[in-house]
């Protein structure tokens, strides 16, 4: 039995990795910034977790969920930086600096926050593993309209990359590719009807439901915990073959 700390994880592919590790029998400690989601999790979940208000971008907040889950818990063994936020498919120099500020500051800073609160503690306690969320432009590939929240994915694998180098021994880091998964960070954002359109073709292929991913991610998540390990949904050879099977298997990830 595992405590896992997820930051972001009252939506999305953080909760469903929640419910599974729940189901699983490990310790679970979720946080989020939406107060009216917040209360529903706490709600849905049983009582055992441990659902807390935090923004990642603020230290002092990240270091209250920790502390919140370490006093619960008596230690925390696994850090999630799950939490993520995206911006309107547009060229960057037509987001406002509002907007980019918002995706930088989560996305890299919230991850920043995160482990520069969790490595110390870990290392002070003698253990702990970190797993920092990959995404789009986390390859170097860039995606027109997305070239900031691109950007500050690519930042989250290199500072993973550096902290597995530099983090004590006690303490292990790896990084963790969802894939494609059907939530709001993969659909929202486009402006044109037929763009989304045609980009949920696309999704049909290559992308699956929180339900199916989850599961997987949180099995490995507490199981491959080694400094520098590199779990990933979506591989380029499963990619292959699923544009292979498309003209044979249809799918609508989208229907009710």
């Amino acid at each position: 039995m595992k405590t896992v700390a997820i930051t972001g994880g009252t939506r999305g592919i953080g909760f469903g990795m929640a419910q599974a590790l729940l189901a699983g029998g490990h310790r679970v400690a979720v946080c989020g910034t939406d107060p009216e989601r917040i209360g529903k999790v706490r709600a849905e979940l049983p009582e055992s977790a441990l659902v807390h208000a935090a923004d990642v971008t603020d230290r002092a907040q990240v270091q209250g969920f920790w502390d919140a889950a370490a006093e619960r818990f008596e230690g925390v063994d696994i850090w999630i930086n799950n939490a993520g936020v995206s911006h309107p498919r547009t060229p960057m120099w037509e987001l406002t600096a509002d907007e980019a500020r918002k995706v930088l500051n989560t996305n890299l800073l919230g991850v920043l926050n995160g482990c520069a609160v969790a490595v110390p503690a870990m290392a002070a306690r003698g253990r702990g593993h970190i797993w920092n969320m990959e995404g789009l432009g986390s390859d170097g590939r860039s995606v027109p309209g997305l070239g900031v929240y691109g950007a500050s994915k690519r930042a989250v694998t290199y500072l993973t990359e550096a902290l597995a180098e530099e983090s004590p021994d006690q303490v292990t880091v790896g990084l963790l590719s969802p894939g494609m998964v059907v939530t709001d960070l993969l659909v929202d954002g486009y402006r044109d009807p037929a763009e989304l359109a045609k980009a949920r073709k696309v999704f049909n292929i290559l992308a699956d439901r929180v339900e199916t991913v989850a599961p997987w991610l949180a099995e490995r998540a507490v199981t491959r915990t080694r400094n520098g390990a590199h779990v990933q949904w979506l591989t380029t050879g499963k990619v292959l073959r699923r544009f292979a099977a498309a003209p044979f298997h249809t799918r609508d990830l989208f229907a009710d």
